[in-house]
């Protein structure tokens, strides 16, 4: 929280004072959901592999098959989401700007309407809808963003999407399998190499919220320590059955 330095004039620390954190998660939410997936998905597929009593060539195998199917998968599902909902965006702004150009003054009444609405007095807010109406381009941004809640110019890139998806997917899901890869025949490095992993993914989340970085930290293990013993759980059971 910014503290407020009282012998500084009110303005000057206003703006070197009162900052926050950024709130929309947009880039938080793809880098931590694709690397926890990965970590937490990859994790539980070699621990519930490792329970069938498999060697560890056949783990090796199928981490690595794992990372390669995950990452793909990330990439390929947010591209198509978000190109989706960024075409679904581009369609709305099509209809609201063929609005404006035909029926101009009915647009700038709502657009009075709406600052009204939020306490403007009537006369200002006929005002103020006049003079931004008056740029087509910008008229259609102040509709966006009070109809639709988007920003025209900041649409999200389904190519960036995958591509942030894919990396720190095949980020998280490579931590289990490094291991295998150094040299390791048994699944335990593996395994304390990922349950660290998530303690310190959790604990960096946290630099971003209000939790404590121990809370979010051990949370993040335990949801994931649980995964990856539900799944050995099940790879134990279903390599005794199939044996």
């Amino acid at each position: 929280m910014a503290i407020i330095d009282t012998e500084a004039p009110l303005h000057e620390a206003h703006r070197d004072n009162h900052t926050h954190r950024d709130v929309n998660g947009g880039w938080l939410r793809p880098a931590v959901f694709g690397a926890m997936d990965g970590l937490v998905s990859n994790l539980a597929l070699m621990t519930g592999v490792a329970g069938g009593a498999v060697g560890h060539q056949t783990i090796v195998l199928s981490g690595l098959a794992g990372l390669a199917a995950g990452a793909f998968s990330m990439a390929a599902g947010e591209y198509t989401s978000v190109a989706s909902q960024r075409e679904l965006v581009e369609a709305e702004l099509d209809v609201e700007r063929r609005e404006l150009r035909k029926h101009p003054e009915d647009e700038e009444a709502e657009l009075a309407a709406l600052y009204e609405a939020r306490g403007v007095e009537p006369q200002l807010a006929k005002a103020v809808a006049a003079q931004l109406s008056r740029d087509p381009e910008l008229a259609l941004e102040i509709h966006a963003r009070e109809e639709l809640g988007i920003d025209p110019g900041d649409l999200p890139s389904p190519l960036v999407a995958a591509v942030s998806s894919f990396g720190s997917f095949a980020l998280g899901a490579l931590l289990p399998v490094l291991p295998y890869l150094l040299g390791a025949t048994t699944l335990w490095p593996a395994l304390l190499l990922a349950l660290l992993g998530l303690f310190l993914c959790g604990a960096v989340v946290a630099k971003v919220t209000a939790r404590s970085w121990w809370y979010s930290g051990l949370r993040q293990l335990a949801l994931g320590g649980a995964a990856a013993g539900v799944t050995y759980a099940l790879g134990s059971l279903f390599g005794t059955a199939v044996g």
